[in-house]
């Protein structure tokens, strides 16, 4: 009897509940495609960093599933509201509370399990493209193959599992205190509005405002962070998302009571106390959905950082298919091009050498004038520090500035395909990175390049990709001519190889491997340094700050991939997040409004009778609508783009990245309103289907 009857009820309600089954759809196949990716043979083959990537995965999963359990708690509350007149007539027909409570237990785990079997199914879809994205990643081709994971279904199954029950146990709690005057009356209850010190409480609008500007002044240009700082910044920031709306509420309330200009324009006054009730009845909700908007831009702006770096700036960090790095300076590279010529055709190899004139003319003026050393190596007057530059236990910059004949520089442009450089005699050029070069400009009248027969000039910047992570120097490398670079030292020795092909997946660990045998100290031994470790001082690594390969074998093909999985490693649980967090809040907006629909039908009735026509409460409904979907939204996102400015430079500045925060934030938000806009007109028609029905 029960089953039957719980069966028809899911039936009958199968339209008002359409928003949540399709949001625990999409967010269970989530679910399972990306804990897929952790429970994947194929990925634990190919990925070194899975181990990265499970943790990541793992951490986000953590967070989804307490976010999950607030919506499946929320949304149990709400349906058990909107059917507390339904359960009275219950009571009244002799049922038992214990009966009722297991016919909506039935009821509500129908409800899940056919969004648990259709988010499985959606799932399957989702994981094979997350799959095909990170073969492509790899350069790898992917052919569809199916996982059905027992360890996957397992932990996807628990997760959703455990949130439905502990919801369903507190809501049958609630079910069995509830009495019949409650539920009969629970629809026609209005929205309470306290107007308690309204006075003062509509000045923390204002407050959170001014909190806002500071916080942005503060990380725009706010020195001296500390970790007590910061936390304090973050607590207050958290508050004053709660607090913006008990000020808000109160703001308008008391410009209500004071009858302001707009309030008897068209339909304000009726907006306007609507809007009061609901925003002052759902602070902490309206609080935390903000809190969700904000974290679900912040995952995504921040994924799509990752994405831009990925596929702009790889390829430019590592312009040689192979480069090899040797302090020794009569290495031939023989051994190395043997193992190389043995595992794919080689295009093109050539050696040559980096130079040093016992000059650090140029090192000296990056390590002071570069905002990412700040004030490390100057003295008190600002002059530098010429002592701690000496003592630099960061590897940076070689002991002495890089020096390269213009020979050599214009073969490997020929390599690159770029066009050779002509200097005259007295000359000199320097390359340096792009990100460098936009931070310091034209310093060349601060140096003094001596030749063998006086001082050289200067003949320009060239800022092309050039592998200066301490190949082709850390950071820059000053071309002389070649008669310049004979009366020069030899600093160390650098093969550069361009390939027929792509390299095989092990070229570089078999080139390790070489180096291990010839005891290369070089990069390699910067990671096992102890004191008594002593370097020709031809280690440097430059002033990149994201993922630097120091390495002496950079192998592109093998390396970029690395380099990829482990870019994944963010990207993917943070685009996993944001999209969930998305999906719940937007939920929790829709069911709110639907649920209260039922509320709102005596109120547009009594509008009809007053003379309003149909087309004029379907627009008030989208008004209202627009305002209780807009303050959220808009709210959270001034908060992310202040946050996503602030960082996206930062990431720019130690990326060297060009694209501007303002375009990580714009593509977050047009991703952000496609999916709210669905949401939005659901409601939307939906609201009016509600509102219409007792007509």
């Amino acid at each position: 009897m029960l089953a039957k009857l719980a069966l028809r009820n899911v039936r009958r309600s199968a339209k008002d509940y359409v928003v949540y089954f399709f949001t625990m759809t999409v967010v269970v196949a989530l679910m399972f495609a990306f804990n897929s990716l952790i429970f994947s043979k194929d990925i634990r083959a190919m990925f070194e960093e899975v181990g990265i990537l499970e943790v990541m995965l793992g951490l986000a999963t953590f967070f989804i599933v307490l976010i999950i359990a607030w919506l499946i708690n929320y949304m149990i509350r709400f349906i058990l509201e909107k059917r507390s007149r339904e359960f009275g007539i219950y009571l009244l027909l002799g049922m038992e509370k214990r009966q009722i409570a297991k016919l909506y237990m039935r009821e509500s785990a129908l409800l899940g399990a056919g969004a648990f079997l259709a988010g499985i199914v959606f799932g399957v879809l989702v994981q094979q493209i997350l799959m095909s994205i990170l073969y492509s990643m790899v350069f790898s081709d992917y052919r569809i193959n199916i996982e059905f994971d027992r360890g996957c279904l397992i932990m996807t199954a628990s997760c959703y599992a455990g949130c439905y029950l502990l919801a369903l146990l507190r809501c049958r709690r609630k079910l069995k205190k509830m009495n019949i005057h409650s539920l009969m009356n629970a629809a026609r209850q209005n929205e309470e509005i306290k107007e308690s010190h309204e006075g003062l409480k509509q000045w923390l609008f204002p407050i959170s405002i001014l909190f806002l500007v500071l916080f942005g002044i503060w990380l725009f240009y706010g020195k001296g962070w500390g970790g007590h700082t910061i936390l304090l910044f973050l607590i207050g920031l958290v508050l004053v998302i709660y607090l913006f709306y008990i000020g808000l509420s109160a703001w308008i309330i008391t410009y209500v009571r004071r009858g302001g200009n707009a309030v008897y324009t068209a339909q304000n006054l009726f907006l306007l106390r609507q809007f009061a009730s609901k925003i002052k009845t759902m602070q902490f909700t309206m609080g935390t959905l903000t809190a969700l908007f904000v974290l679900a831009f912040l995952g995504c702006s921040v994924a799509m950082m990752f994405n831009f770096y990925e596929n702009r700036m790889l390829p430019d960090k590592m312009p040689f298919d192979i480069h090899i790095h040797s302090a020794y300076v009569e290495e031939d590279f023989a051994d190395q091009l043997s193992i190389i010529e043995n595992n794919v055709p080689v295009k093109e190899a050539y050696a040559y050498h980096i130079y040093e004139n016992q000059t650090t003319q140029i090192n000296v003026w990056l390590y002071t004038h570069l905002k990412v050393f700040g004030d490390m190596y100057q003295k008190a007057d600002g002059t530098p520090d010429l002592e701690a530059i000496r003592d630099k236990q960061n590897f940076t910059y070689c002991s002495f500035d890089t020096y390269m004949s213009l020979s050599d520089y214009n073969h490997l442009r020929k390599m690159l395909g770029m066009d050779a450089i002509v200097l005259n005699g007295d000359e000199y050029l320097i390359h340096i990175k792009d990100r460098v070069f936009r931070e310091t400009g034209d310093f060349s009248k601060q140096l003094v390049i001596e030749g063998s027969d006086g001082r050289l000039r200067f003949a320009g910047y060239h800022t092309e990709p050039f592998s200066q992570d301490g190949h082709n120097g850390g950071d820059y490398v000053i071309v002389v001519p070649d008669d310049e670079a004979a009366k020069m030292r030899p600093f160390y020795s650098e093969l550069a190889v361009q390939l027929e092909q792509t390299a095989p997946k092990d070229l570089k660990k078999s080139l390790d491997e070489l180096a291990k045998e010839l005891d290369y100290k070089s990069f390699d031994a910067i990671a096992n340094m102890d004191e008594d470790t002593v370097f020709n001082g031809t280690e440097c690594a430059g002033s990149d700050s994201i993922l630097v390969w120091g390495a002496d074998n950079l192998v592109r093909d093998n390396i970029v991939v690395e380099m990829k999985c482990m870019l994944s490693t963010v990207i993917f649980p943070l685009t996993y997040m944001g999209l969930v967090f998305l999906c719940v809040a937007l939920t929790v907006l829709s069911v709110q409004q639907l649920s209260d629909a039922s509320k709102y039908k005596f109120r547009y009735k009594v509008l009809r009778q007053i003379g309003m026509d149909t087309k004029e409460v379907s627009g008030l409904v989208l008004k209202q609508l627009f305002l209780f979907y807009l303050c959220p939204a808009l709210f959270a996102a001034v908060i992310s783009g202040i946050i996503i400015g602030f960082v996206g430079g930062k990431f720019n500045f130690y990326a060297g990245t060009r694209t501007p925060s303002a375009v990580y934030f714009g593509i977050s938000l047009v991703l952000f309103l496609g999916v709210y806009s669905v949401y939005f007109v659901v409601t939307y028609v939906g609201f009016l289907r509600n509102i219409e029905s007792e007509r």
